[in-house]
Formats: structure tokens, sequence, C-alpha cells
């Protein structure tokens, strides 16, 4: 198991938005106070990594993530190799993002594949963990970020994909879990990405037991896909989710995203995204 916990260097601008949030200052919100402005848009998707002509399907992928200008943005399936920049670093340069990327592979290798947080906020504090069985190659990545002064961590994750590999998945999110657990403190979580498995499935069930559905919980008895079925032709299921917690934060709105192709028939992704918008609960 790899983890790492970096803190960045502090930046003038980030003192003062922390000392804001510690001393309540004009700067940035009271966190005592009923705020209702205080809100988080988050996108989660699975870019297929340079799968079916990714220099087609890149501009749709950006242009759609511009257009929804969501505060956070989980990628999975990012890869960078010997001709291919790293993927979320190219689309957080467009879209004048930071950015966090997660690999088993070691840092030094040409060819890496993993997963990714983009953000609009600075990144205060990131980290990361290998899922187990390690020879599945999974990982979670973690970024804490500030939302008008009030901290928040995000996590994005992919799971095991074959249709058999429940227990699998159930291994690989009780270390997603645990590594949640490590870093809370407290800060209200997001945990985005694609299980590969609908939220009605076992494997799920600690999940389900700890968080809310930002898309279920939206629409309840929607029967959507997220599978994409140029691609999928015969499988209709949503295995791509953003979970909040309950109390915390307050749904205001979830929906599909970037599930049309261009007028050349060409699809962003084989996946369609989920976008969600939550209010922060004010904290009593």
């Amino acid at each position: 198991m790899i983890r790492t916990l970096a803190r960045l260097l502090p930046s003038v601008a980030t003192l003062v938005m922390l000392s804001a949030c510690a001393t309540g200052s004009s700067h940035a919100p009271d966190a005592s106070t009923d705020d209702d402005d205080a809100t988080l848009s988050v996108v989660t998707l699975n870019i297929y990594h340079d799968r079916d002509g990714w220099d087609r399907r890149r501009p749709l992928v950006i242009e759609g993530l511009r257009e929804l200008r969501p505060d956070v943005i989980g990628l999975q399936e990012v890869l960078q190799h010997e001709a291919l920049r790293n993927q979320a670093e190219d689309i957080a340069d467009a879209l004048g993002y930071e950015y966090h990327f997660v690999s088993t592979a070691p840092q030094d290798e040409a060819k890496r594949y993993g997963n990714a947080i983009l953000t609009r906020h600075p990144i205060l504090e990131r980290s990361e963990r290998r899922l187990r069985p390690l020879e599945d190659s999974r990982t979670v990545a973690h970024v804490r970020i500030a939302v008008d002064g009030r901290p928040v961590d995000i996590y994005d994750t992919h799971l095991h994909h074959t249709a058999e590999g429940g227990a699998m998945r159930a291994e690989q999110l009780a270390d997603v879990l645990a590594h949640i657990d490590e870093n809370d403190d407290g800060t209200p979580m997001v945990l985005m990405g694609d299980f590969n498995a609908e939220v009605t499935l076992p494997e799920l069930q600690p999940l389900t037991d700890r968080y809310l559905d930002a898309f279920g919980s939206t629409h309840p008895g929607d029967d959507v896909t997220t599978l994409n079925p140029h691609y999928f032709p015969d499988r209709h299921e949503r295995i791509d989710h953003i979970f909040v917690q309950g109390g915390r934060f307050e749904v205001l709105e979830a929906r599909r995203v970037l599930d049309r192709p261009d007028a050349a028939g060409t699809w962003p992704t084989d996946h369609f995204g989920i976008y969600a918008r939550l209010r922060l609960v004010p904290a009593r």
C-alpha cells in the first residue's frame, strides 16, 4: 500500500484564506452562520484513456467540461505514455484548473494509468492509496480544497470492472473507506468515480449505508445508464456515481452530462458523466 500526503507551501493568498476561515473575518463566510451561498459543483467522467480516436474526442471532453465549469472534476482511465501527454494535465491546462493524478506506476515511468481530480480551487492537501488486490492496479485520489473558506475533501476512484468481480470491488471499497477514515477530521466529503456497479449491488452497501447517492436522491426510480449504448449496446446500468454526506450537503441538482455526439457522430467517451450541484449545510 502506498500512501502519500503532501501539504502545499502556503502562498500569501492561501494564508489569507485560511486565516479568514479561522477567524471569521469579512474575507470568507463564517461557518457558524446560515450561509446559503456555499455551493459546490462536481462532475465524474470516465474518459476511456486514448481509445477510439482521442484526438477527435479530446475537444468534446474539454468543451463539455468548460461549458459546465464545475468546481471539481473526477476523471477515471487517465493515461500518459511516450506519445501522449498526461490527459489530466492536458485537460487541466486547457480549463485553467489544478490537478492531482495518481497511478500505481512509479512516477518516473513513461506510461502511467490512473485517476485524477481537477479543481478550480487551490489544492490545500493531497493524498493517494493503492487498492487491494495490488495486481488490479486500482487507486483512490484525494484532495482537500476550500469552498467559500470552508474545507472540503474530494475523493475519486475506479473499482474493478468484471461482472463477477463483486468480491474484489468490496475489498477495494474497504480500502477506499479506510483512506477516507484516515483523513477524516470532520471535514465534509464527496466521493465519486466509476464504481463498475449499480448502487443496489451488495458490494456498494457500505457506501449507501454511510453516504447519499446524489443522482439517485434527486431521481428516485429513474432507469438511467451511464454506459454509452454506442459502446455498450447490451448494457443499461448506472455505474458512475457521486456520493455525499447527508447532513453535510444538500443536493440541489444532479443530471447526466456529456451524453451527446457531435455532428460527425463522435462521442466524448464511452461513459456518460454525472454532474451534481451541492450546497454545503451550515456547520452547527
